[in-house]
């Protein structure tokens, strides 16, 4: 192994580090840090993406956002934890209106946590979200057709995008596998990232409900900025300040189990 690639070697895992412990690097810092010029720092934050260990934004780089799996493997993780955001999020849903839910495992505990008696027209890509959605006799349900993507466990595509085109929801409950101030709402697939932005864009407001691993993350497909989501309902240990960054970027939080 020459100098070079050692140094190289040694740079990056500096810059892990950094993101391990700080949650984002900027390339003028590092490239102050390392007396490196800045275009050799985005190289190797290139090459750290590349190889999966980190995720590029604008002026630095971000930890890579929780991975994801199948919708029941996901349905299965931090169970209690996306229990309590589903109870947050639900006494935002107005009786009566037409709500959109996009897939994930967070929004099929939203749908879940429905009470029986709340009337509601409800839109959906994932077919284990409306069979949960189902459940609810005041509940009609409206299932968003295509080709089932495995990995996000709904319905992507031409004709998903279609059918979402007849809709206005009022509101759209959105999924997010990444979320941060400058990356803004992410997700790993490029189709899921056309229909949800899509899907936020036939909405009249969008409220995002994420457990506090996503914060702070990014995944490669960008699929709107935070000053687009009206609401984001969030753990009780997210950290107070974080949270009145969000609201100063025109987002209102809900803190679950606990106040706005």
């Amino acid at each position: 192994m020459n100098m070079n690639e050692l140094l190289l070697q040694e740079r990056q895992s500096v810059i892990l580090r950094k993101l391990q412990s700080d949650g984002r690097v900027l390339a003028a810092d590092l490239a102050v840090e390392f007396r490196v010029s800045e275009d050799t720092v985005r190289r190797d934050l290139r090459e750290m993406a590349a190889a999966g260990l980190c995720e590029r934004v604008y002026g630095g780089a971000l930890p890579v956002a929780p991975a994801g799996g199948s919708l029941g493997h996901r349905a299965g993780i931090a169970r209690d934890r996306k229990q309590a955001l589903a109870v947050a999020a639900v006494s935002q849903i107005v009786p009566g209106s037409t709500v959109f839910f996009d897939a994930g495992s967070t929004n099929l505990a939203i749908a879940t946590a429905l009470p029986m008696d709340l009337t509601l027209t409800a839109a959906t890509n994932a077919p284990a979200i409306a069979a949960a959605l189902i459940e609810k006799p005041a509940v009609n349900v409206i299932l968003i057709g295509g080709l089932i993507d495995r990995q996000v466990s709904g319905a992507l595509g031409a004709k998903a995008m279609r059918d979402m085109e007849s809709l206005s929801p009022d509101l759209c409950i959105l999924g997010a596998c990444g979320i941060d101030l400058t990356a803004g709402v992410t997700t790993f697939g490029f189709e899921d990232a056309e229909f949800k932005r899509f899907a936020a864009s036939r909405s009249k407001k969008v409220l995002v409900a994420a457990t506090s691993d996503k914060f702070g993350t990014a995944a490669p497909h960008s699929v709107l900025p935070v000053a687009q989501c009206e609401c984001l309902v969030v753990e009780q240990d997210a950290d107070p300040a974080m949270l009145a960054r969000y609201r100063d970027s025109g987002c209102r939080t809900i803190v679950a189990g606990g106040t706005t």
